[in-house]
């Protein structure tokens, strides 16, 4: 689907580099472009298996590593030069920096304007904050959601996953084809994606600002309760297993009074009405857990699925891997690597009618492809690709 499309790839971490991903997994040619000591720090971060670090292995999917040292006038210029031969450029770096070794994007677009760039950063391109770093941590912490997460009584919780990363990850990609639409087919030119950590999040939690907005509300933790919906919650069964129950349809919370036997409910007024129900919540929450305290997940779950109610198993990773729906599915695919033999990885996501996504290897070593990309793209000597390591620029 994006055969054709180079992406030059000089982020580090989740956000950005997990938008060029996305890109690979669809035909984009992604070059990464690494520090010689050390690469892209997501190599080194999280789990590792025999120095190998794994998740570096899954979001360097699909992509070929070149080293350049951007701290280097030669690696700067070999940098612009692969820029001019790129559709695409994605870049974490703050913004001084970038500037001071002109790979910002009013530098790399006087020599190509129709690029397109992506920069991700801690707070957005503008703005009093805009030159400080930044992390997901501190978009989830910013954007509401650590403050609504959790237990009422308890401290505001962060996600123990890439969130804030990864929910900016999708809107990078998302506008990346959107410029490139607007290049390629409108005969628009090139332009500049500002993304940050924050917005994406919030986005999301739009809820809370129409709340506060309107009636002057702060909404707060409430567990896994919703103050809009009942029942809503996780419920814990007999057999010491968890599910989770959302009756946002006002007619499923009905057929859930019904399947555990309270057809009383299902008629009376303060319960049937949506608006009444969510007065009453914490009585619908007690009534459902209750009756769930009662059965194994089993028979829970048979019981939901008989009366088409909204409910579903609380897995952990192994329940998840073995889930019929997701082999059904290929949610998972098992790859080969010349360093951990195979790792089974999360398939490309969306599937499309015409296409499928690839996943064709995992992350490649550090530079593994520095001297095919120099002489492929930017047509360098091997005389001249020698003398620019042996100065240490790659």
């Amino acid at each position: 689907m994006l055969s054709g499309v180079r992406v030059l790839d000089m982020a580090t971490l989740a956000a950005a580099p997990l938008a060029a991903t996305y890109l690979g997994e669809f035909g984009a040619d992604v070059i990464k472009v690494e520090q010689p000591q050390g690469g892209d720090a997501i190599r080194g971060w999280g789990v590792q298996r025999d120095g190998v670090g794994l998740m570096w292995k899954s979001l360097g999917r699909n992509k070929r590593s070149v080293t350049v040292d951007l701290r280097t006038t030669d690696g700067q210029q070999l940098v612009r030069d692969l820029a001019a031969r790129c559709d695409v450029v994605i870049a974490n770096t703050r913004p001084q920096t970038l500037r001071t070794w002109g790979l910002d994007y009013a530098s790399l677009a006087a020599d190509h304007p129709q690029l397109v760039m992506l920069h991700v950063t801690g707070y957005g391109l503008s703005g009093p904050k805009s030159d400080r770093p930044g992390f997901g941590t501190l978009g989830e912490a910013m954007s509401g959601f650590a403050h609504l997460t959790g237990e009422a009584d308890r401290p505001p919780t962060l996600p123990p996953f890439m969130l804030a990363d990864g929910v900016a990850s999708l809107n990078a990609a998302y506008a990346i084809m959107m410029a490139l639409y607007h290049r390629d087919v409108h005969g628009g030119g090139g332009q500049l994606i500002d993304i940050n950590l924050v917005d994406p999040l919030a986005r999301l939690l739009e809820q809370s600002l129409l709340t506060y907005d309107q009636t002057g509300t702060i909404p707060h933790r409430s567990g896994n309760r919703w103050d809009i919906s009942a029942p809503r919650n996780t419920y814990r069964t007999k057999d010491d297993r968890w599910l989770a129950l959302s009756a946002s349809a006002p007619s499923i919370a009905q057929r859930v009074f019904r399947a555990i036997g309270r057809d009383d409910l299902a008629t009376d007024p303060d319960f049937a009405d949506a608006q009444r129900r969510l007065g009453r919540a914490r009585e619908v929450d007690s009534i459902v857990a209750d009756w769930v305290s009662q059965q194994t997940l089993a028979e829970a779950m048979r019981v939901f699925e008989l009366g088409e109610i909204a409910a579903a198993p609380v897995y952990d990773v192994s329940d998840l891997i073995d889930d019929e729906q997701m082999a059904a599915r290929g949610v998972f695919v098992r790859i080969d690597d010349d360093e951990l033999q195979s790792m089974l990885v999360q398939a490309p996501v969306p599937r499309f009618s015409q296409h499928t996504g690839i996943v064709d290897a995992l992350g490649p070593t550090l530079g593994q492809h520095t001297d095919e990309i120099l002489g492929e793209v930017l047509d360098l000597a091997p005389a001249r690709i020698a003398e620019l390591r042996a100065n240490r620029v790659i």
